[in-house]
């Protein structure tokens, strides 16, 4: 049995393609309609928090373990951590509260909810007593274009309207300066620095530079069989470029400057990544203020801490499986082992062969005992949803000291400063159950089981098969 599709053009075709299109407009304004909804509950959990403030001698951090407390709470539903929560409240209260034309014109499906988040992106810019010009303008833009086409727009309004200086505004912009990490895919991720738009340009400007430096230098040295002065040809190269697979230099020997030129085919892009990551790794402050009198700060000296967890056969390269960085994405094994080979520190964990979990620890370096067992047991901060890795936690009584908790791993877990704080500062409650499973309690009585996390790299027992010759 054949069927036949319509003809493009023909009325059968159109009917169709039409009755779809009504469908997606009809299931776009239950959609609407819910994100809407949604975003007002999430406002009213935002005002929640800041009425248990009121009143309080510090009320500042009353509102923010109150509002720690109500958006794990939330998490725990949404199947999200309470800091993406959190983060969705804020964005929530912001929406509500500031432009409430631009969600009652979303609501209306006038506008979409990409117009409504570039309206708030631009406008933050403009100060509350113009924020209800900025909006009427913005969303009578909004209701004839796209949300891309209409940026632009929105930011050259949003600076018509404001009333101070660009320079004032730049002040107080640059105190939002940061880094952050955001972990991405195959073994990478993104390091943002948000900075003064000078620097940022000044830095990609000296890193292209010597990029361009190393890559000039390629010929002039392969030519000459030899290095040429000033050249700098190694930043870049071995601390990270060869770890990262952008050479193919023979490290088991003395290869000359000319060789490594012939064997480096790096892009621009590569070598000014590599060079980036070589003098943050390896480089030492302009200005150390750690310093004292005449000598150098110890800020030059700090070096890079990070925990991972790879298993015995992928170090000695039985296999290619993958290591674990602790809190962040997994690790490909040429990367696990080249740092393996420089750490100071190694501890060698002892799993269940068929559970993963953690039965003991060992290390030739011996620290506290009990310090090292937690870490390898915890790996991160044991509140649900939390990835911060022990490393960077703090080691919590979970029956307090005080109260006559015993300083024993079966009453010690790791919790960051945040959920730490959580802990202390708000209703939410814990206990430790045999193996290391933290049980939380909510201040509304849900319950949330925390097991202790399986290792991802482990032994697993061999499963037999019926072909395979006996073992004797």
């Amino acid at each position: 049995m054949t069927t036949s599709t319509p003809a493009s053009g023909s009325d059968a075709y159109l009917a169709s393609l039409a009755e779809i299109v009504a469908d997606v407009e009809a299931t776009e304004r239950h959609v609407n309609a819910a994100q809407v909804a949604q975003l007002r509950v999430l406002a009213r959990a935002g005002q929640l928090a800041e009425t248990q403030a009121v009143g309080a001698a510090a009320r500042v951090r009353a509102h923010d373990m109150a509002l720690r407390s109500i958006a794990a709470e939330v998490g725990g539903v949404l199947r999200a951590t309470d800091r993406t929560v959190q983060r969705r409240i804020d964005e929530a209260r912001t929406i509500v509260e500031d432009y409430p034309a631009a969600l009652s014109a979303w609501e209306a499906g006038r506008i979409a909810r990409g117009h409504v988040l570039v309206i708030v992106e631009t406008g933050a810019v403009v100060p509350p007593d113009l924020r209800g010009e900025f909006e009427a303008a913005a969303i009578a833009r909004c209701e004839r274009d796209t949300p891309n086409r209409v940026r632009a727009e929105l930011e050259i309004l949003a600076q018509r309207i404001h009333p101070r200086s660009l320079t004032e505004r730049h002040v107080e912009a640059a105190a939002t300066r940061c880094v952050r990490l955001v972990p991405g895919r195959d073994g990478m991720s993104d390091l943002i620095a948000t900075l003064p738009t000078v620097i940022a340009a000044g830095i990609h400007d000296r890193l292209t530079q010597q990029a361009r430096a190393v890559i000039d230098s390629r010929d002039t040295i392969a030519d000459a069989g030899r290095a040429a002065p000033g050249a700098g040809f190694g930043i870049g190269s071995d601390a990270v470029g060869e770890a990262l697979g952008g050479g193919e230099v023979d490290t088991g020997g003395e290869p000359t400057a000319a060789e490594l030129a012939a064997t480096d085919h790096r892009s621009t892009d590569q070598v000014r990544a590599d060079i980036f990551a070589d003098l943050l790794l390896a480089g030492t402050p302009a200005i150390d203020p750690t310093g004292t009198g005449d000598g150098a700060g110890p800020l030059g000296a700090i070096r890079g801490h990070v925990q991972v967890v790879v298993s015995a056969t992928t170090l000695c390269g039985a296999d290619d499986g993958p290591a674990d960085l602790i809190g962040s994405a997994p690790v490909d094994a040429a990367t696990a082992r080249e740092l393996a080979g420089g750490a100071h520190i190694w501890e060698r964990l002892l799993t269940h062969p068929l559970t993963g979990t953690v039965l003991a620890v060992d290390s030739y370096r011996v620290p506290l005992a009990m310090r090292r067992y937690l870490q390898a047991r915890d790996q991160h901060c044991r509140f649900p949803g939390c990835r911060v890795p022990a490393i960077r936690c703090e080691i919590d009584h979970t029956l307090d000291h005080a109260l006559g908790g015993p300083t024993h791993h079966c009453n010690l877990g790791h919790l960051c400063q945040r959920h730490h704080s959580m802990k202390q500062f708000t209703a939410w409650r814990v206990r430790q159950l045999p193996g290391g499973v933290l049980e939380w309690t909510s201040p509304t009585g849900r319950t949330y089981r925390e097991d202790a996390p399986i290792p991802a790299v482990a032994f697993v027992a061999a499963v037999p098969y019926a072909d395979d010759p006996a073992p004797f």
